[in-house]
């Protein structure tokens, strides 16, 4: 079988991460990745913010979890880096070039033995005067709008089995 294919389907979502952080090359070829990820016109409308500093990722976790309506909890489960990709809403398929974008990054992690995981709501946290905030102080427009964060570190476990794909997934016409 193709590599790619290989990888494609060893990759699993992580929820469970070793107390290191991300190697500094295995990250920058996971943000290599990244920045290969198709667009739409070729406009790479997308923005990776690389949050490692505690402090940023305890003021992320905390919005993210009053988001989930789970204050106090972890919805980044303890990943100790955090990739937030932003989007330019002015471009017509800003979440969908974001979206490539954190596949990219996952699969990419994936290779070389990172796990990750997308988690949902960054949206809702750059849409708030909090998050704007954050985009100042970044040197960052405040029109981007947050289309998900891939968390990464080293598992602390073996990745679950895959479930099987269901019947029909495609249908040929």
């Amino acid at each position: 079988m193709n590599e790619v294919l290989k990888a494609i389907q060893a990759r699993r979502s992580c929820r469970s991460f070793q107390d290191r952080q991300v190697s500094e090359e295995d990250l920058r070829q996971i943000l290599e990745a990244g920045t290969w990820a198709a667009s739409g016109m070729g406009a790479q409308a997308a923005t990776m913010v690389v949050i490692q500093d505690p402090e940023t990722l305890a003021q992320l976790r905390r919005m993210n979890a009053e988001i989930l309506g789970n204050p106090g909890s972890d919805p980044f489960y303890g990943a100790p880096t955090v990739v937030l990709v932003l989007a330019d809403p002015e471009r017509n398929t800003c979440v969908e070039d974001g979206s490539l974008v954190i596949g990219n990054l996952m699969l990419a992690a994936s290779t070389l033995g990172v796990g990750s995981c997308w988690i949902h709501r960054a949206r809702q946290e750059f849409d708030s005067p909090e998050g704007k905030a954050l985009l100042r102080k970044w040197g960052l427009p405040e029109r981007l709008i947050g289309v998900g964060h891939c968390i990464l570190g080293y598992p602390a476990a073996a990745p679950a089995a895959p479930k099987p794909r269901k019947e029909n997934y495609v249908l040929r016409v």
